[in-house]
């Protein structure tokens, strides 16, 4: 039997063998069973990048809900970034069953973790998520209560994470610059660091596009007249692609716009709303 043959080599490899051999969980198993062994071990190894690195692969592994068990414990690792990689797999697996503990995710104390959790829950189907962008948009809850004590620091924290926040506009698939037709020399002065504000707060309009939520698209009409031209931007071209007729005689203003691009992006909004049913 080719086990016994195993066995029998390894009984007779030197010291060196059978270290490196104890490294690969469930050798010896059949493939499928000693693939998991090896993704169990690496979401609990002591090195974090380590954990990181095997609850991230388990996104690749759809339709298995042994993959959304493991990212979900992993979403009470003690390291954020674990966290963070957990959100995002439970993210692009669309793990429903996960949504319970990602609305918990949305208490994390790290800024990432919440940015990653509230895009997962887009990604699952559940509005929860948007709450997050709302906030940072308009500086409120959607229940209208204003951000109080450690809400306003993960706000604050958020507004100043760039990366983060260019990470899910990238997976939600509007690109990592938030405004639209800015040049690239442009759009690398406003990705400065004294200007991180300005894109998370551009970003965070653009993903509220398609929160469906009626709060949400009167928030991006309030957006339309903010001082910052970008947001202005961002917002026309949010209202675009929400597709809410409704919105039309609201955005008209943005054709008289000073800036270019936000006078362009309103008008692309107008054009667009305009061929749509009135609702």
């Amino acid at each position: 039997m080719k086990s016994h043959r195993i066995a029998r080599l390894v009984a007779a490899a030197p010291a060196c063998v059978l270290f490196l051999l104890n490294l690969h969980p469930g050798y010896g198993q059949a493939p499928r069973q000693q693939a998991w062994a090896i993704l169990q071990s690496g979401t609990t190894d002591k090195n974090s990048e380590t954990r990181v690195a095997a609850v991230t692969v388990l996104a690749l592994i759809p339709g298995d809900p042994r993959a959304a068990g493991l990212a979900v414990q992993a979403l009470n690792d003690q390291d954020p970034d674990v966290r963070k990689a957990a959100a995002g797999s439970l993210g692009t697996l669309k793990a429903k069953s996960a949504i319970p503990a990602l609305r918990n995710a949305l208490k994390d104390q790290d800024g990432n973790v919440v940015l990653a959790a509230a895009h997962a829950l887009v990604m699952t189907g559940s509005e929860t998520g948007y709450g997050v962008y709302y906030a940072l948009v308009t500086g409120e809850r959607k229940s209208g209560e204003s951000l109080i004590g450690s809400q306003e620091q993960e706000v604050d924290q958020m507004l100043h994470n760039p990366k983060g926040m260019a990470e899910m506009a990238f997976e939600q698939g509007i690109g990592y610059a938030p405004f639209g037709g800015i040049a690239w020399g442009a759009y690398q002065k406003f990705h400065s660091s004294e200007n991180q504000e300005l894109v998370v707060k551009a970003t965070a309009v653009k993903m509220l596009a398609k929160d469906p939520d009626p709060r949400s698209g009167t928030a991006l009409v309030n957006a339309t007249g903010d001082s910052h031209w970008e947001i202005r931007a961002a917002a026309y071209d949010a209202i675009a692609r929400r597709g809410d007729s409704s919105l039309l005689p609201q955005i008209t203003k943005g054709l008289n716009d000073d800036k270019d691009v936000a006078r362009l992006t309103a008008a692309a909004a107008v054009a667009q709303l305009s061929t749509l049913p009135k609702k």
